[in-house]
């Protein structure tokens, strides 16, 4: 059940890991654990991390990811035919340098990956739960391909895989499977021949609801210079909304808060559910509750309040945890201020 059914909270992806498991504020950061005990430290940081999400107002409770170190490259490393061995440098989403594995195979997923973790999540919480995913054509900007030599043919090759995983999640329980997809805000031309095709096949045959969140990235350095160079109006998502709006999707994710994205692309998507970004992840100041409910009045004026999930602008692994939690706690709150005004209005 959900504890709001109006403006349903959640946050998109990631909160920040305990000191004792792996450095804070650190993305990629290794654990600090080993064999049983770290399997065992996983499980008590998602069980904190459930209990800080239903503490602080979340309707809609995750993981936090906080039993893999990144969001593409866990699920990548329990594949066949990837060699993390055979490393090479490439540039991630025309933004920065990275060292990545190599494809050196066919790829195929032989057992589930993160399955049990979702099971054991199932069971902390009667509230609706929901699973991060990356997507198609982020996985293949994470890596250098050596075997399939077309970023196409990869992309459905991952969208196959991605689909076993998914089907064995809403299995597990999981009511929203949200695919992250920060590179259909770079590689347009793709996202329009084959991108939204892909994370359609990553979907098919779902009953679970399925999301695509699309962000301008964590907020760390490289992606706020980055952000320094699109200008007055980030309208990046105008190539996107079109074809997701007619895709088999049914919650789009966006970054809106702090950012310059003109909110009346939000209407698009207009049929769809909107996770909405209310909350900024690349600044630890903490929003006013009445800054929140600001920017989810403004996106009311292009989406339904039946179809609004005010939500996170992307994952808050880089923050410190106190931080978190209290932005957390004033996305609950804003979206509290709304409810309250719609409740008014319909009296």
């Amino acid at each position: 059940m959900i504890v709001n059914a109006v403006l349903p909270t959640s946050i998109v992806g990631s909160l920040p890991k305990p000191s004792w498991l792996a450095e804070p504020e650190t993305l990629w950061s290794p654990w600090k654990m080993q064999g049983a005990a770290l399997v065992e430290g996983k499980q008590d940081a998602l069980r904190i991390a459930v209990q800080e999400q239903r503490q602080h107002g979340m309707d809609i409770v995750s993981d936090g990811e906080q039993s893999r170190q990144h969001f593409v490259t866990t699920f990548i490393e329990h594949l066949t035919g990837v060699d993390f061995e055979q490393r090479e440098t490439v540039r991630i989403r025309n933004r920065y340098d990275a060292s990545v594995p190599t494809v050196v195979g066919a790829v195929s997923r032989e057992r589930p990956v993160f399955v049990e973790d979702a099971k054991f999540l199932r069971r902390q919480t009667d509230q609706p739960i929901k699973w991060a995913l990356p997507g198609p054509m982020t996985m293949i900007d994470t890596l250098y391909d050596r075997h399939y030599k077309s970023r196409e043919k990869l992309a459905w090759e991952f969208a196959k895989i991605l689909n076993q995983e998914a089907k064995e999640l809403e299995a597990a329980g999981v009511d929203i499977i949200q695919f992250d997809e920060p590179a259909f805000n770079v590689f347009h031309d793709e996202v329009q021949d084959w991108g939204v095709a892909t994370l359609e096949r990553a979907t098919e045959g779902l009953r679970a609801e399925t999301a695509v969140h699309i962000c301008y990235g964590y907020g760390i350095k490289a992606n706020t210079d980055w952000k320094a160079t699109l200008g007055p109006e980030w309208r990046q998502y105008e190539k996107s909304f079109p074809l997701l709006q007619q895709s088999t999707i049914d919650i789009v994710s966006l970054e809106c808060h702090h950012s310059r994205v003109p909110m009346d692309l939000i209407e698009l998507i207009r049929g769809k559910k909107v996770m909405l970004g209310a909350i900024d992840v690349a600044s630890e100041t903490i929003e006013t509750p009445q800054e929140v409910a600001d920017t989810l009045r403004k996106a009311l004026t292009f989406v339904d309040p039946d179809k609004l999930l005010p939500s996170t602008n992307c994952g808050m692994a880089p923050l410190p945890r106190k931080v978190a939690v209290e932005k957390m706690s004033a996305l609950a709150a804003g979206a509290d201020i709304i409810r309250e005004e719609l409740a008014a209005a319909r009296a």
